[in-house]
């Protein structure tokens, strides 16, 4: 069944949120901070690490690296762009609308929570290639997988920061379900090096949300978002 692998995803967030919101009441404000800390420095090397899975290879026994010029322009126009369009602005004022919906106009971290869950769970190769072959053959595996992940970092993120975490489930279902519909229009631009270049930029994107949650707001992330796209058409590129 075509999408069963997104509706896998939402419920492992939720799931891993409400558990996050279980454990978080239970420890004290110290206790929650030390969790903060330690969760930003697993994202910021979930980041790193996948950022350099793509930029280092061996070649004839000599570590090499690539992909320099394509992240360095695609980051380039990415933020031209998302500063132009304001992508932070639009996420924030989402969270805002969803704070006041589900009346949780107190909790002060809840926009914060919301966005920086988004990002972390929402940006990766994964998501992509999971949501297509679920669209596709109605192999959910990645997705499945993907969803056991982030059911833990949910779970982790929600104990430190709140229940804003939990609606992150809302931007997976929506962007790995409308990749899921689009899957046989989007499969063919998916080549291998595009994979490959939106992993690397997906990947620095997380290591900036990783500094976020470490040192306060120092970047704003979602204006970067545009990156991946852009990305993708490098591949196509004749550089």
């Amino acid at each position: 069944m075509p999408g069963l692998g997104t509706i896998i995803n939402v419920a492992a967030v939720v799931i891993g949120g409400l558990f996050g919101l279980l454990f978080g009441r239970a420890m004290s404000k110290r206790y929650q901070d030390t969790l903060m800390q330690a969760n930003a420095v697993c994202v910021l090397f979930i980041g790193i690490a996948g950022a350099m899975q793509q930029m280092l290879k061996i070649n004839d026994g000599a570590l090499t690296s690539s992909g320099t010029m394509m992240m360095i322009g695609s980051y380039a126009l990415g933020a031209l762009t998302g500063e132009w369009m304001n992508l932070e602005l639009r996420m924030e004022q989402f969270g805002e609308w969803l704070k006041k919906k589900t009346k949780n106009e107190r909790d002060t971290a809840f926009v914060d929570a919301f966005v920086s869950a988004s990002l972390t769970v929402c940006i990766g190769a994964m998501a992509v290639v999971g949501a297509i072959q679920d669209g596709i053959n109605g192999d959910y595996t990645i997705l499945a997988a993907k969803a056991v992940l982030d059911l833990i970092i949910i779970m982790v993120m929600t104990a430190s920061m709140g229940k804003g975490c939990i609606f992150s489930a809302i931007p997976i279902a929506l962007f790995q379900g409308s990749v899921t519909v689009l899957a046989r229009l989007i499969q063919p631009v998916m080549t291998e090096q595009a994979l490959a270049n939106l992993s690397l930029t997906g990947s620095i994107l997380i290591f900036c949300v990783g500094v976020n949650l470490l040192w306060g707001k120092k970047i704003r992330v979602a204006n970067l978002l545009p990156t991946i796209v852009f990305a993708v058409i490098w591949a196509f590129l004749p550089v």
